[in-house]
């Protein structure tokens, strides 16, 4: 017997025992089962999860199993062929909804990875057939944070008026230009009308809004609304940031949507019982219990982080270990070198006034100056250090959560800044609005350390550090997408570019699995 006709016996073997045994997933007397159109209906459904049924070959296995449907009886090869590509893209269906189509290193979210052994994609699968709930199936196998579920209402919106045969038109011409660069309350423009439409299309301003060329009364309420969903300072006016931000389509909004919704598959949000998180391009910690399935937002605050331009705060997760009250500033090298030597050397009461000292590489305290101390400083031989007190630049608390880049959370004396509405202006480390309320939630179940306690610690002028006895997930996180009470979509500026990095990455990962 050649080898060919051997090799076909054994498969042949094989399938029929396949058959007997009842072990095919999607073929039962010949013939698809009602699970396999389920199934490819799920796959050309996708783009409802912001993934692509191209992706999975929706549309070609769909056209077999129509063709499947005709009289006669299917040789044994095609069905082969067809459960083997259901199988494979099902597999790989639930594999990217559960763990995302890319890992986030490649674009620099450095998050620790997913156990393997926590999500089998085809034993979910294999599940879901046997017991018939494959639609259920789904439900499970995506992100549970309850932020994915809004972002998937959103997500629908959003394309049904991406796909509005009416409404889409109003973005397919420009706004005209702004008269002075910015449009003052009171002021005309031609193209207020198609602002009001604009508005009223993503329900800014009610349908019944009058168009009208004079920018005044209830257009300035949906301007300040749109400014508010969209991350800027709600001040009324239509100035360039707003003016950009009323030309990006609906179908630009989809595609943000599916970028953050990608990222809530790999971003570890409910790993821990107790977390806290920042999302960078909001500008807000939210601290966090997951009680019984539920997260219950215990305090949420405003945060200064890292520059966009040249200081911006990595993507990460740790575990904070660490208080320490009335803390040293260390002052890092590259600072030291750019801005704090200098500036002693511009005005050398600036080393008294601001409390810095200088440590030798023994250990010994240094109060006066020398030059050669300050050209120890720059060359790394001798530190800078800032001593506790109401000028310290990490303000009198700083949350520690070791990691390589030596980022921390702490207080900051230019209290200020949190005013501002965008607030990327530190050296990398992240500045939080309230750190006697994060103190609470962070000892909530230590009964030694209650606020009193905390606020004595903070303004002792002794540094103190308390290690943890429960040890806190913190997550620094990027999401320019969030949906708030009421089922109002915000969006956030793409600040350090991950948006853009995160596109690219999915539209590669796409075109190769075709």
């Amino acid at each position: 017997m050649s080898t060919l006709l051997l090799g076909l016996f054994f498969l042949t073997g094989f399938w029929a025992t396949a058959f007997a045994d009842d072990s095919l997933l999607w073929f039962r007397d010949d013939r698809p089962g009602s699970e396999a159109f389920e199934a490819v209906a799920i796959l050309a459904d996708a783009a409802t999860e912001g993934l692509s049924p191209r992706k999975y070959g929706a549309a070609a296995l769909g056209q077999a199993l129509e063709a499947s449907q005709g009289p006669e009886a299917l040789p044994l090869g095609v069905i082969m062929r067809l459960e083997q590509d259901l199988t494979e893209a099902m597999v790989r269906y639930f594999r990217d909804l559960h763990f995302g189509q890319i890992d986030p290193r490649q674009i620099q979210e450095n998050f620790t990875p997913p156990a393997p052994d926590r999500f089998d994609p085809l034993t979910h699968l294999q599940r879901a057939v046997q017991e018939q709930r494959l639609r259920e199936a789904v439900r499970e196998a995506a992100p549970q944070v309850p932020l994915y579920g809004r972002l998937r209402e959103a997500l629908v919106q959003y394309r049904q008026l991406a796909e509005d045969p009416v409404f889409s038109q109003l973005w397919q011409s420009s706004l005209p230009p702004l008269p002075n660069g910015k449009l003052e309350i009171g002021e005309s423009y031609a193209g207020m009308p198609l602002v009001v439409l604009r508005l009223i299309a993503l329900g800014d301003l009610p349908r019944e809004t009058v168009m009208t060329e004079r920018y005044e009364g209830h257009i300035v309420k949906g301007i300040m609304d749109f400014q508010v969903r969209h991350g800027l300072e709600p001040d009324g006016v239509i100035g360039r940031k707003t003016y950009a931000q009323l030309g990006v389509t609906p179908s630009g909004r989809v595609r943000q949507i599916e970028l953050s919704m990608e990222r809530l598959r790999w971003t570890p949000l409910l790993h821990a019982p107790r977390m806290i998180a920042v999302n960078i391009p909001e500008h807000v910690l939210e601290a966090y219990e997951i009680q019984n399935g539920t997260v219950q937002v215990q305090t949420t605050m405003r945060v200064i982080i890292g520059s966009a331009l040249n200081t911006r705060t990595p993507l990460f997760d740790g575990r904070m270990r660490s208080i320490e009250f009335s803390p040293y500033w260390n002052v890092p090298l590259s600072i030291a070198r750019s801005e704090v030597v200098p500036k002693i050397l511009r005005d050398p009461s600036y080393f008294v006034r601001q409390g810095f000292e200088l440590v030798a590489a023994d250990g010994q305290i240094i109060t006066t100056l020398s030059m050669n101390d300050l050209e120890a400083v720059r060359s790394g031989q001798m530190r800078i250090r800032q001593r506790p007190g109401p000028k310290n630049a990490l303000g009198d608390i700083k949350f520690i959560f070791p990691n390589k880049d030596s980022i921390f959370l702490h207080h900051t004396p230019t209290t200020h800044l949190f005013e501002k509405q965008r607030r990327d202006l530190s050296h990398g480390c992240i500045r939080v609005e309230d750190p006697v309320g994060l103190a609470k939630f962070v000892l909530q179940h230590d009964q030694v350390w209650g606020e009193e306690r905390i606020r004595e610690a903070m303004s002792a002028g002794v540094s103190t550090t308390l290690r943890l006895r429960e040890p806190l997930q913190v997550v620094l996180a990027y999401n320019t997408v969030q949906v708030k009470s009421g089922g109002r979509v915000h969006f956030f500026q793409d600040i350090y570019g991950q948006d853009k990095l995160l596109d690219r990455a999915l539209r590669r990962s796409v075109q190769t699995s075709q």
